[in-house]
């Protein structure tokens, strides 16, 4: 089934002044932010699972927490950001927003951060950072994540190259995706998590601890 960009659209959720700016820096920048078809998706599944603690890995400029953050009035996320032009970039966009006093920015590569320095439990965490290093996130803050909690993967698909054998994958980006591949082949075993894929968005992976 192919859907059409206007048909897509027609479901896109209206956004404020703000998210607005962000999104036309972003494209302006060539800053990645999530898709707006996955971001209603995600926010929709948010709203069902209702977490009232959300990890963010992979902040950029702040966008997708303080969607988050609208969509859930209780929520409270911390997010980690390695870049320090985007952590200030993001620290400045979230002071502007409604929802500043429940999203915190940690600076500091999430590979490298000490869970000391978060100290907490989370109902959910939502990874869109480094592609080649999804595992290696996945395994370092999975045990956050209390029984019954939810792991959000953004970009699996890639834009397509996913899709592709290796061999037809860029070259310059084949190791991004082989790593990509064998977490994809991973999870999907692995006994602890119901794993699931979304085709909305460039591609959102659900998995579900038991």
């Amino acid at each position: 089934m192919e859907l059409s960009d206007a048909y897509i659209q027609s479901f896109i959720q209206p956004r404020n002044e703000l998210l607005l700016e962000m999104e036309a820096f972003a494209e302006e920048h060539h800053v990645p932010i999530m898709q707006l078809a996955g971001i209603d998706a995600l926010n929709q599944l948010l709203r069902i699972q209702n977490p009232s603690k959300i990890l963010e890995i992979g902040t950029a400029i702040g966008y997708s927490a303080i969607r988050m953050a609208e969509a859930l009035p209780y929520v409270q996320i911390v997010t980690i950001e390695r870049d320090q032009d985007r952590v200030a970039r993001a620290k400045a966009y979230i002071k502007r927003s409604t929802v500043s006093d429940r999203i915190t920015v940690i600076e500091g590569d999430a590979l490298e951060v000490d869970d000391e320095a978060i100290n907490t439990t989370f109902d959910a965490v939502f990874i869109d950072a480094a592609k080649g290093q999804y595992q290696r996130f996945f395994e370092k803050y999975a045990p956050l994540v209390k029984s019954g909690g939810v792991l959000y993967i953004d970009n699996m698909y890639m834009h397509g190259l996913s899709d592709l054998e290796l061999k037809d994958v860029p070259r310059r980006k084949r190791t991004m995706i082989r790593n990509l591949k064998n977490f994809t082949d991973w999870i999907m075993q692995h006994p602890d998590y119901t794993s699931a894929f979304l085709p909305v968005g460039d591609g959102l992976l659900l998995c579900l601890k038991r």
